[in-house]
């Protein structure tokens, strides 16, 4: 048995919401090893003349904490 820790990331593209998640889930995976897993709570956009200009995804990333 182990300890599970969750944070919480923004993830962002120009392209869209499932490049923002793999962008958190890609940086979040420089420094965290182990990860298991994301949940998605939220995806929101910003908006310039009329169109999306960037994507955002609210993640949550599970991992194992280690001793």
């Amino acid at each position: 048995m182990g300890v599970v820790k969750v944070i919480e990331l923004v993830g962002t593209s120009n392209q869209n919401w499932t490049d923002a998640v793999d962008n958190a889930v890609k940086e979040a995976a420089k420094t965290i090893d182990h990860i298991l897993g994301v949940e998605v709570t939220n995806f929101t956009a910003n908006i310039e003349d009329g169109r999306i200009a960037e994507y955002k995804a609210d993640v949550k990333v599970a991992f194992h904490v280690h001793h």
